[in-house]
């Protein structure tokens, strides 16, 4: 996913999202390379810092980057994985809270 803007966001794409960060261990992936900084971090440095390691890690990371929230990106013998999540979980807290209160009746608070 690119820059996403809570406008132009779908609930499809919002759902697919929230929906990829709903595990604990992927959610523990993301932090651990929030953390990290643009970087990133080696396939392995994330495994030891997250706790998650091996073909687990690998499928979280997958779902994270088909989510638009990590990048993976070759550099020799070595995978980097980084967290691009800052503007899509803006984007997502934005189309939550957009509509907040929209439909609350509105209260007179006169007593005229």
């Amino acid at each position: 996913m690119k820059k996403e803007s809570f406008q132009n966001m779908s609930l499809e794409v919002a759902a697919s999202t929230f929906a990829a960060l709903g595990s604990e261990q992927r959610l523990s992936v993301l932090l651990t390379l929030v953390r990290a900084g643009p970087d990133g971090l080696t396939i392995g440095e994330l495994g030891q810092r997250s706790g998650v390691t091996g073909s687990t890690l690998t499928h979280h990371v997958k779902l994270l980057a088909q989510a638009g929230l990590v990048t993976q990106q070759r550099q020799g013998r070595s995978i980097i994985c980084a967290a691009v999540a800052y503007d899509t979980v803006q984007a997502l807290s934005d189309y939550l809270l957009n509509s907040c209160c929209a439909d609350a009746a509105e209260t007179d608070h006169s007593h005229g």
